[in-house]
């Protein structure tokens, strides 16, 4: 299941990468509807054409001016096409994604005790927020803050850095209840925020080390779901790796635990996935 899961972030991320490296503006429904307005505007200069008789027909080029015009509304009928089988593609992606890891929250809740399975919070696609979520505008004003670990900066809410700097603080003074704690809060009140993947992760942390492994798992989880390609990501899906093996779901583990090298072959962590693997017998 987790093989499976992994594999489905990683075409997620594959599929979502071009579109990164552009204008994040635009989305698969603005190339469709430019393609279409195109097309629109190719129909309009046929009539043109048509319409003025053997002058316009010569101006353009000859008789062969319209096979020219037809050979581009081909084009852009097929390119159409693909742009609305890609769009249905990355759609069954996040659903297929996000549902596989509600089922793994689900089993992690049904390993924990005192977890009910019926009292989860609905999973959060991915990419975005639950389906039929309203985003909320901001409520605090923001500033460009540098980002601990990625070398720039990103716009973070005002409080943001500070609160994040107060969980990181109970943490490193060994508060690793009230750590998890902060953390959590972190994440619930700056979702998708630039800190929320690194809040996520060293919420695993705090827990891991108050003997919470299986809420630990689920921090980790939400880590690497988060951001499959971000710093945190080797980091993240090994200790979830470790973290299944603790709880006893081992081949769930040495599956996950061989992702790490799959996907990262030359992060420090590839190393120690492989080492994880040899102390559980991993085949």
């Amino acid at each position: 299941m987790i093989r499976s899961f992994v594999t489905s972030l990683a075409a997620a991320a594959v599929l979502a990468a071009p579109a990164f490296a552009q204008d994040r503006a635009q989305t698969l429904a603005d190339i469709r509807a430019e393609l279409s307005a195109l097309a629109g505007q190719i129909q309009a200069l046929r009539g043109e054409l048509v319409s003025g008789g053997a002058a316009a027909m010569q101006a353009a080029g000859g008789a062969s001016a319209l096979d020219r015009m037809n050979a581009m509304e081909a084009e852009l009928s097929r390119l159409t096409s693909q742009t609305e089988a890609l769009q249905n593609q990355v759609n069954r992606v996040v659903a297929d994604g996000s549902n596989r890891i509600g089922d793994l929250e689900f089993r992690i809740c049904e390993l924990e005790e005192g977890c009910d399975p019926a009292n989860l919070p609905i999973t959060q696609s991915l990419g975005g927020a639950p389906a039929g979520a309203v985003a909320a505008a901001p409520a605090t004003p923001v500033t460009p803050l540098p980002v601990p670990g990625t070398g720039g900066s990103a716009e973070l809410a005002v409080s943001e850095q500070a609160d994040f700097d107060r969980a990181k603080a109970a943490l490193d003074s060994g508060d690793f209840q009230g750590a998890a704690q902060q953390f959590a809060t972190f994440t619930e009140a700056y979702t998708g925020g630039p800190l929320t993947g690194e809040a996520h992760y060293l919420r695993g942390e705090a827990l891991r080390q108050s003997g919470d492994t299986s809420n630990a798992a689920r921090a980790y989880l939400q880590a690497f779901s988060g951001q499959p390609d971000g710093p945190r990501a080797p980091a993240a899906l090994l200790k979830l790796g470790a973290s299944l093996g603790l709880l006893g779901q081992t081949q769930e583990a040495c599956v996950t635990l061989g992702e790490v090298g799959v996907r990262f072959p030359t992060a420090p962590e590839a190393v120690e996935a492989t080492t994880a693997m040899q102390a559980l017998g991993c085949q």
